[in-house]
């Protein structure tokens, strides 16, 4: 599953909420834009999974306009997903924030876990970078992207210190 997923039941945590609603809310939150084509198959699978409920209410005049309400299997499953970053989602920003965001769920244990994932993620980014400072030569542009990179990844580590640290004082 994705940050979509993550984004779409953790939003339902706060309250229930009918498709437009909700793809509104994610995106007034986090910025990220919801289309149809994401959310109602991922509604569609939480509540054949049992994550989400789903209620008609009646409209005079139109459809009814269906609610969407997370369950307890919901917040596992949202739990779940939040405490486990696997290698690949580690590689990518936006899996990475979307989770470091809800660290507010997470046991300290669990948010250490994360951020490890994390940083094994940047260490191997800064290996292919390394290596691709080698096959560069002199090429000007190249160099200065690869470099750019590895200074942006070098950042992050820094701040992932910084993170671990406040993660391990945090004992909720």
């Amino acid at each position: 599953m994705s940050y979509i997923e993550i984004l779409i039941l953790r939003n339902l945590w706060r309250r229930p909420a009918h498709g437009y609603e909700l793809r509104k809310r994610v995106e007034a939150v986090t910025g990220v834009r919801l289309n149809n084509n994401s959310l109602y198959p991922a509604l569609r699978r939480f509540e054949e999974a049992g994550a989400v409920s789903k209620t008609a209410h009646e409209q005079q005049g139109r459809p009814p306009k269906l609610v969407y309400e997370i369950t307890d299997v919901g917040r596992d499953l949202l739990h779940s997903l939040l405490a486990d970053l696997p290698p690949d989602a580690a590689q990518d920003d936006v899996e990475f924030m979307t989770r470091l965001g809800q660290f507010g769920f997470l046991s300290a244990p669990e948010r250490l876990a994360v951020l490890g994932a994390r940083e094994q993620a940047l260490q191997e980014r800064l290996g292919r970078l390394s290596a691709l400072r080698g096959q560069a030569g002199n090429e000007q542009w190249s160099t200065l992207v690869t470099a750019e990179l590895a200074a942006r990844a070098e950042q992050e580590r820094a701040w992932l210190r910084t993170l671990r640290a406040i993660a391990a004082q945090d004992g909720s």
